[in-house]
């Protein structure tokens, strides 16, 4: 079986950290991902998905990915149901995102400006956890 999710969009809000009784990170959000095509206004529709990050990547999600933010996420889609307070059956579809990379800096996504320093840390990607910043190269450093 396969059941992989591969999606691109922006935060409709800061991701919601919670940790469980044993201590495990959990991050809930909403990624508003465009449609790849117009309604008969002419306007882009968006999809509301709602997404949950476990552990570490929900820290790493809840610290540096903040509303507007546009970011990439890999995971699966996840169903289950619950009985409501009124003994109603409700059911739930999510995305359990695994990895998340965020496509752009803070500045490109209208977060207000930075400085120089702070641009860097910015350009911090994620993935499964580990944290990388760029290279700083000079002209002369490349092969061509």
């Amino acid at each position: 079986m396969i059941n992989n999710v591969v999606l691109v969009g922006r935060m409709t809000r800061d991701a919601e950290l919670k940790y469980t009784p044993s201590n495990q990170a959990v991050a809930t959000f909403t990624l508003a991902v465009n449609r790849n095509f117009k309604n008969q206004n002419g306007e882009r529709e968006a999809d509301f998905i709602n997404c949950v990050m476990w552990r570490q990547q929900a820290e790493n999600l809840a610290n540096w990915a903040k509303k507007g933010a546009l970011i990439g996420i890999t995971g699966s889609i996840q169903t289950r149901s619950y009985d409501n307070q009124q003994g109603q059956r409700v059911y739930v579809t999510e995305v359990i995102a695994n990895n998340f990379q965020l496509l752009e800096s803070r500045n490109q996504g209208g977060q207000g400006g930075s400085s120089q320093n702070e641009n860097k840390q910015e350009q911090t990607s994620f993935f499964q956890g580990q944290t990388t910043t760029p290279m700083e190269l000079s002209d002369d450093d490349l092969p061509f």
